[in-house]
């Protein structure tokens, strides 16, 4: 069965800016057309191959913003993934977007991701100075093409051009690519320079309103926020007044979670009216017209952009650089940086499968290694430094 569009799913009309999978630049690797399983068209596939690999089943256990939590309750990486995918799928439909590609990218947005979030990612760009640096984005494509290789006639997990090259842009178009996103674009070049599709700014967008509203439902539960703090923010102010005007006989503390929902629905909601009027206002009506328009059209409105950069500036002062937080960071610095030198001093230590490949001359070797420590897990990264390093090393 070729790989194709199937139709009569039940699925929302798409419209002409949307992206299609029947008009995909296709996979950089050919797929005979007899290995296909089950009726589902690329983007589909794309999806599904994000789920079940390795690398997505990993984000269990990496940070989001609370390093190695002890609580059940708080966010990692998978679960902010999830977030992000269900927030971006709703919108997709609404826009009448295609929602598979849409879902894959904001499933696959964090693969990158080092342990321990930033704090880990410092570490390793800090190691990685004298050979190119290290950056998530780029790694999460270098991850999906280059190192996950369940298939076997090709290397990566082959996804469409489309679904590279949205997680390429991720933040907008690259204009100076790093070592690891210009090897990949020597592969299967994605233009960098150009803005992606609508699917893959709509899946920028999601990660934002994810994560700013749910950080402040995390830092909440963990004591390191609280409402009175939140208050002094104008849109949360907004919208707790309306959430307490709706449930003015509720318990104060019944009402925090509301307060989140609240806020990600204004948030959606003003995203889809200024996306519209963008997208009117620019007469795109294709996928490369979006690619030519020379801004991007997904994003909130200029008065609710405020009101969200303000909302960040807040959350990092108060939250993100809390000190418990930095000096989680701070650990978490110390056990990346000592791995990777341990690793460089004696690459014996790194399983067989990664010692085999470790190659003697830079800088290929430091690289190797990094993406060693960059597929760990927080978890795994603290259990591999105390079995080189000992237990009390961190104590």
């Amino acid at each position: 069965m070729a790989e194709k569009d199937f139709k009569g799913r039940g699925m929302t009309l798409l419209a002409p800016y949307a992206s299609h999978p029947g008009r995909s630049r296709g996979r950089l690797h050919a797929e005979p057309g007899g290995e296909v399983r089950g009726p589902r068209d690329m983007f589909q596939r794309d999806r599904d191959r994000i789920i079940h690999s390795i690398a997505f089943r990993r984000l269990r256990h990496k940070t989001q913003v609370f390093v190695s939590p002890d609580g059940d309750h708080f966010r990692v990486r998978l679960t902010h993934s999830l977030e992000v995918a269900q927030i971006g799928r709703t919108t997709a439909r609404t826009l009448g977007l295609n929602e598979d590609l849409t879902e894959a990218l904001c499933l696959a947005h964090d693969i990158g991701h080092p342990p321990f979030g930033h704090a880990g990612e410092d570490a390793l760009e800090a190691a990685l100075d004298a050979h190119g640096g290290f950056d998530h984005n780029a790694h999460t494509l270098r991850t999906l093409m280059l190192l996950e290789s369940p298939y076997p006639l090709f290397r990566g997990l082959n996804l469409s051009w489309d679904m590279l090259e949205g997680l390429a842009k991720h933040n907008g178009p690259v204009i100076n690519p790093g070592w690891a996103m210009r090897e990949v674009d020597g592969l299967f070049p994605l233009d960098l320079a150009s803005h992606a599709s609508l699917e893959a700014q709509l899946a920028a967008i999601a990660d934002d309103i994810a994560y700013d509203n749910h950080d402040i439902d995390d830092g909440l539960r963990a004591g390191l926020l609280t409402l009175d703090q939140l208050l002094s923010v104008p849109l949360v102010k907004g919208c707790w007044d309306r959430v307490r005007a709706r449930y003015p006989d509720v318990a104060q503390d019944r009402l925090l979670r509301e307060l989140v929902r609240e806020q990600i629905g204004v948030m959606a909601n003003d995203l889809i009216a200024a996306t519209r009027a963008n997208i009117a206002a620019a007469g795109v009506e294709s996928v490369d017209d979006v690619r030519r328009a020379g801004r991007a059209l997904v994003g909130f409105s200029p008065e609710l952009a405020a009101q969200e950069r303000d909302l960040k500036r807040f959350m990092y002062a108060t939250l993100y650089h809390h000190p418990s937080q930095l000096a989680a960071a701070d650990r978490a610095r110390v056990i990346v940086t000592d791995l990777f030198r341990a690793y460089q001093a004696d690459p014996t230590l790194m399983p067989q499968e990664w010692r085999d490949d470790c190659a003697t001359f830079e800088p290929r070797r430091s690289r190797h290694i990094a993406d060693f420590i960059a597929g760990m897990t927080d978890r795994y990264a603290e259990k591999r430094h105390a079995e080189i390093f000992g237990e009390a090393a961190l104590a």
